[in-house]
C-alpha cells in the first residue's frame, strides 16, 4: 500500500515537472517572438525654432563688418599769388570698413522652415563716415597762410578719393563673400542644416 502511494506521489511530481518545463519553453518562445516582433523608431524632430531672443541677440551685434580697406592718400592744392603761389599739401590714412548694420534690419529678414533657414541681407555699405584718421594725418608741404576751412576742403576731397578707390564693385563682392561665411557659420552653430543667403 505503502509502494503505491509512494509511486503514485513519485508520478504526480513528473507530470508537474513535465508541465513546468513545458510552461517554461511556452513562456521562453513567447518572449522571444515578442522581441522579435517589437521594432524600435527614434524619430528625429528637424524643425528648429529660431527665438525672438536669439533674433535680438544677433541684431544687437550692430554693426558688422565684412572688409576693411586700408588707405593713404596724398592731396594737395596751390593757391595763385602775385609774388608766389601757396601751396598745401596733406597725408591722409583711413580705413574704409564695409558690412551690414544689423540695427537697421526688419523683421523680415530671417525665415525657417524645418532645418532651413534663409536670410535676406542688404548688400555690404559703408558703416562709418569717419574713416579718416585725423591723429595720423601729415602735413607734407605747407606754405602760406591756409584757413580752417581750406584744411576741410582737402579732408573732403581725401575723403572722396578713398570712397571711389573703396567702393568698387569687386570690393564688394568680397564683402558679399565673407559676410556669407561668417553668417553661415554663424547659422549652423545655432543647428541649422541648410542656410540660403540672398543679397538684396
Amino acid at each position: 500500500m505503502n509502494k503505491q502511494i509512494f509511486d503514485n506521489i513519485k508520478h504526480a511530481k513528473a507530470i508537474m515537472i513535465a508541465v513546468g518545463v513545458v510552461l517554461a519553453i511556452l513562456f521562453l518562445w513567447w518572449f522571444i517572438r515578442g522581441v522579435q516582433q517589437t521594432e524600435i523608431s527614434l524619430d528625429a524632430d528637424q524643425h528648429i525654432d529660431i527665438t525672438p531672443n536669439q533674433i535680438e541677440s544677433i541684431r544687437a551685434i550692430g554693426q558688422w563688418e565684412f572688409l576693411a580697406i586700408s588707405n593713404e592718400e596724398l592731396v594737395d592744392t596751390i593757391r595763385k599769388g602775385i609774388f608766389s603761389d601757396d601751396h598745401l599739401a596733406r597725408i591722409y590714412y583711413g580705413t574704409v570698413r564695409l558690412g551690414i548694420d544689423m540695427q537697421k534690419m526688419d523683421s523680415t529678414w530671417i525665415t525657417t522652415q524645418g532645418d532651413s533657414i534663409t536670410l535676406w541681407l542688404p548688400r555690404p555699405a559703408l558703416l562709418d563716415n569717419n574713416f579718416i584718421d585725423e591723429a595720423r594725418t601729415k602735413s607734407f608741404h605747407e606754405s602760406g597762410r591756409w584757413t580752417a576751412r581750406d584744411r576741410e576742403t582737402l579732408y573732403r576731397r581725401a575723403q572722396q578719393r578713398m570712397l571711389r578707390y573703396s567702393l568698387t564693385p569687386q570690393n564688394i563682392e568680397t564683402a558679399c563673400q565673407n559676410g556669407d561665411v561668417q553668417m553661415r557659420r554663424l547659422m549652423q552653430s545655432m543647428g541649422f542644416k541648410h542656410v540660403n543667403i540672398e543679397w538684396k
